[in-house]
C-alpha cells in the first residue's frame, strides 16, 4: 500500500504566506473604556468652579444695590433753558466711583475668603471662576445701580420738576477702572491665602545612595578609597 498523498499547499494549522499573527480584536464597548476621557477628580473641578461662578456672579446684585444707596447723589437745577449744577464745588461724581471702587474691594475680599474656606484645595478651575464670577459682578452691580437710579433722561426729568427744583443727576461710573477692583481683590486675597494657609505639597523622598566603583575594583577597596 502506498501513504495518500498530501495536496502541496499550507496545512490548515500553518500560516500561509502574506498571512500575519492574529491581532486581538477589541469591540467597540472596550474601545470606549480605553478612549481618553476627563477623570473624576477633574469633573468635580469643574462642577466647583461653576457653581463658584454662579454664586459669585449673583452678588453683583448686591453690589448694585449697595452702590445706590451709598453713592452721593450729584444735584441738578434747570432755569427753564439749561440744566446746571445746582452745587458746582460738589465731589459727588467722584464719591461715586469712590464708593463702587471701594464695595468692589470688599467684596472681592469676602468672595476669595468664602471660596477658599469652601474649597481649600484649589485648582484652575477654582480660580478661573472666582476670576471670571467676579468680573460679570462688577458689570452686573454697575448697570443694576444705573437702572434702579435716577433717569438718564436729564431733559425730560428737568421739565418734569419744573423750574427751579433740584434734582439727581443719573449715577454713572466715570472711572470704568472701577469695574476691576473685585477681580483684583479676589485674586490677590485667594492668592494670598492659599500660600499662607493652603496645603503643602509633600516633599520627595531621599533616594538611596549611588556609590561609583570602578571596572574590576572590590567594593570593599572601593570604599575604603571613597572614605
Amino acid at each position: 500500500m502506498t501513504a495518500p498523498l498530501t495536496p502541496h499547499g499550507n496545512s490548515p494549522s500553518e500560516p500561509g504566506p502574506g498571512s500575519g499573527p492574529d491581532l486581538p480584536q477589541h469591540t467597540g464597548d472596550e474601545a470606549a473604556d480605553t478612549a481618553p476621557g476627563l477623570s473624576e477628580e477633574t469633573r468635580t473641578e469643574l462642577r466647583q468652579g461653576a457653581v463658584i461662578l454662579a454664586f459669585v456672579t449673583l452678588c453683583g446684585v448686591l453690589l448694585g444695590l449697595l452702590w445706590l444707596w451709598l453713592a452721593p447723589r450729584v444735584p441738578l437745577i434747570s432755569d427753564g433753558k439749561a440744566v446746571y449744577l445746582s452745587n458746582t464745588e460738589g465731589e459727588q461724581a467722584v464719591g461715586a466711583d469712590g464708593w463702587f471702587g471701594l464695595l468692589g474691594l470688599v467684596f472681592g475680599a469676602v468672595a476669595a475668603a468664602v471660596v477658599f474656606l469652601c474649597y481649600r484645595k484649589g485648582g484652575i478651575a477654582i480660580v478661573a471662576g472666582l476670576a471670571a464670577g467676579s468680573l460679570l459682578a462688577s458689570l452686573i452691580g454697575w448697570r443694576l445701580g444705573v437702572w434702579l437710579g435716577p433717569t438718564a433722561d436729564v431733559a425730560g426729568h428737568a421739565r418734569a420738576v419744573g423750574q427751579g427744583v433740584v434734582f439727581d443727576a443719573p449715577i454713572k461710573l466715570a472711572a470704568k477702572g472701577m469695574l476691576l477692583a473685585w477681580p483684583l481683590a479676589a485674586m490677590a486675597v485667594h492668592l494670598g491665602l492659599t500660600a499662607l494657609f493652603g496645603p503643602r505639597d509633600p516633599e520627595p523622598e531621599a533616594g538611596p545612595e549611588l556609590h561609583w566603583s570602578r571596572p574590576g575594583t572590590p567594593p570593599a577597596q572601593d570604599a575604603e578609597e571613597q572614605n
